[in-house]
């Protein structure tokens, strides 16, 4: 068995899925050379929206290994950081081999070139330390910082076997490295809420940092910032980007709503699904103005089926907290409320908001980075609507 030239097409293939044409060819060109089989272990687990977890054998179905490890499949390489076995099919992921597609989409918004210098935050399973390393070379341009010393030891021996040599680091990726700074590029492989400011301070002025934005309502961004000659950074969301979150800045325990509090009981018009699918620029403006987070499940239990859409607020210990729950043929939601802050009536006047200024795309938001923190603005950095 191989990466055959089927194989191998049906990968860069799956870079473009929607035939835009925007993947520049030196990624696609890195794609093709770096074998990505050798980044994915002889059992990996395969996690799709739709359909039941199911794992890839190399030994038991080599045919499907293969097939899979050169497809737009996401493979997860790690449980619950290592407590829970893949076999067990279930578990909160924590490291994986990305989709191809969000890999390279990601790296043509860093635009590295050679002989730039590369900080990748989480090494993961060493790929995207391999395509740095034939973008940029090979002779020390690419720092790789690694949270996880069992995956940093995994990638090293990943690395070792498809001859590239990128500096690993074991260590906390929120710092950055100040040994090989100013950097050209700076790229983040989990999911951001908060963007640390050493990442702004090491990287040249017109350097470029992307990462997986994730502020904690709704859906996750791919952010591009480009550093200023004044010590910030700017930029703009440019696209999707889903990833596990930086160890850091996963959600504390008191982030989960409480059970045994005091609730109120209303009934609403508006479909908490509909609120949940109005779309990334929707999600922008909620979690900007309120500060708030959310989480959908969607399930079944005695009284059918539901969609139960959870909002809360993460500063507070988890007192404040509302869900709102849709039924099949219910003509208003029951939603219940939970502490001091009116966190569902908070979401429903930002929503009125983002309507009033004309429901903007995703296109229209950006963010400033600073020393004292992070800016959400729309259209031009001077129009502020939230700083953290």
């Amino acid at each position: 068995m191989s990466a055959t030239p089927e194989r191998l097409a049906r990968l860069i293939a799956a870079l473009d899925p929607e035939g835009s044409g925007d993947i520049a060819e030196p990624i696609a060109d890195a794609v093709r050379t770096v074998p990505r089989h050798l980044f994915i272990p002889n059992l990996g687990l395969v996690v799709e929206e739709e359909g039941s977890p199911y794992l890839i054998d190399r030994d038991a179905d080599p045919v499907t290994w293969w097939d899979t490890v050169y497809s737009p499949s996401i493979i997860v390489t790690q449980l619950d950081d290592g407590a829970t076995g893949l076999d067990e099919l279930r578990g909160h992921s924590t490291s994986s081999a990305s989709a191809p597609s969000t890999v390279a989409d990601l790296l043509n918004h860093l635009a590295p070139e050679p002989g730039h210098r590369v900080l990748e935050i989480g090494t993961g399973t060493g790929y995207t330390a391999a395509l740095l390393s034939h973008l940029v070379g090979d002779q020390g341009e690419v720092t790789s910082i690694e949270v996880d010393a069992a995956v940093a030891e995994q990638a090293a021996k990943n690395l070792a076997a498809s001859g590239a040599q990128p500096r690993l680091l074991v260590g906390d990726g929120a710092l950055g490295c100040t040994d090989g700074e100013p950097y050209d590029r700076v790229h983040v492989t989990c999911g951001i809420r908060t963007i640390p400011y050493a990442w702004v301070e090491q990287t040249r002025p017109g350097g470029v940092i992307v990462l997986p934005w994730h502020p904690g309502y709704g859906t996750s961004h791919a952010l591009r910032l480009e550093v200023q000659d004044d010590g910030t950074a700017i930029g703009r969301v440019v696209g999707y980007a889903g990833y596990m979150m930086m160890r850091s800045q996963r959600p504390e325990p008191g982030e989960n709503p409480p059970s045994g509090q005091e609730r109120r009981h209303y009934r609403t018009a508006l479909d908490p699904r509909a609120l949940d699918r109005l779309g990334a620029g929707a999600d922008l403006a909620i979690g900007a103005l309120t500060g708030l987070r959310s989480n959908t499940t969607e399930g079944a239990d005695e009284d059918g089926q539901y969609v139960r859409m959870w909002v809360y607020d993460p500063n507070d210990g988890g007192r404040s907290w509302a869900v709102a729950t849709w039924r099949p043929e219910s003509v208003d939601h029951g939603v219940q409320q939970v502490g001091d802050r009116p966190v569902w009536d908070e979401v429903v006047q930002a929503y009125a908001q983002w309507v009033s200024r004309g429901e903007p795309h995703w296109r229209r938001f950006g963010v400033t980075v600073a020393p004292e923190g992070q800016r959400v603005w729309l259209d031009t950095p001077e129009q502020v609507l939230v700083s953290t």
